[in-house]
């Protein structure tokens, strides 16, 4: 009876209540149970959705364009219920937005223009980068996923509701929002153009990021950090020189550049790496 056709995707305490219903007595559920012990056949029975199982994604970026993270954000509208739509993508080693777009809908044609448009002002070679997202509607939508292929991008998705999967895109976004000039709404949509592109304008030339020794972006996206740590070195040792009792034991170091920069390091990196994150 438990595994006739009628029963096969049903609980036992199911099978005894519809039994019951009918006039029916065979055993006690627990004796159910015993009996499907026996034949090795204690499993889930409900017949319900089997949700897929998705990888944790593995990102690491060593050098500028070889990883972006992208996302999506609400930016409130000029009444109740009204939002525009922010497009961000941003590269994960350097902070440096390659490409924004404030839009009034959410649209994979959308998201492919300004992918397509980064990808081409940032000269992006077949191979080079890595494309990483959520699973929003735009981002698993067939026009994007044609892009990579015709790009050559790698695609890379966070799991669903796991957050921790596009941590570059959810801290840059935080920073926006948290701006003291972020207004409580925006009057229209080029409203919200001016403001994010004096944002953005600060954010990448102007904005010292603790996750990259307190540099800008764009110093970082453009390849100045070596040089740029040099010279600060050479400060700091002309004030030790000067005044070495204000220092404990050594020369001091100016803050350093991450060489290389994880989503979800391997657990044997994790001892090493601090920047998942930030």
């Amino acid at each position: 009876m438990l595994n006739s056709e009628r029963f096969e995707d049903v609980a036992p305490a199911q099978v005894y209540a519809t039994l019951l219903d009918e006039g029916k007595y065979l055993c006690a559920v627990r004796t159910m149970y015993r009996i499907l012990e026996l034949a090795d056949e204690v499993r889930e029975r409900r017949d319900q959705l089997r949700h897929p199982q998705y990888a944790k994604p593995v990102l690491l970026a060593t050098q500028p364009n070889e990883v972006w993270s992208w996302d999506l954000t609400k930016l409130p509208g000029p009444r109740k219920w009204t939002s525009f739509h922010l497009y961000v993508l941003l590269d994960i080693l350097s902070r440096y937005v390659v490409g924004w777009m404030v839009a009034e809908r959410e649209s994979g044609a959308l998201a492919k223009r300004l992918i397509e448009e980064t990808c081409e002002k940032e000269r992006i070679a077949p191979g080079e980068l890595t494309l990483h997202s959520d699973r929003g509607p735009s981002m698993a939508s067939q026009t994007v996923t044609q892009l990579h292929v015709q790009l050559g991008l790698a695609k890379s998705l966070s799991r669903p509701y796991v957050s921790n999967d596009n941590p570059f895109s959810e801290s840059q976004f935080k920073t926006l929002k948290y701006r003291p000039s972020f207004p409580e709404r925006f009057g229209c949509l080029e409203d919200a153009r001016i403001f994010c592109r004096d944002f953005f304008d600060w954010y990448n030339n102007e904005h010292r990021h603790s996750g990259i020794g307190y540099m800008t972006p764009a110093t970082v996206h453009h390849g100045e950090a070596e040089a740029l740590t040099q010279a600060r070195a050479e400060v700091l040792f002309e004030a030790y020189q000067q005044h070495p009792e204000r220092f404990v034991r050594r020369v001091p170091e100016p803050p350093i550049v991450p060489p290389a920069v994880w989503i979800n390091p391997p657990a044997k990196c994790r001892l090493h790496d601090t920047n998942e994150g930030h």
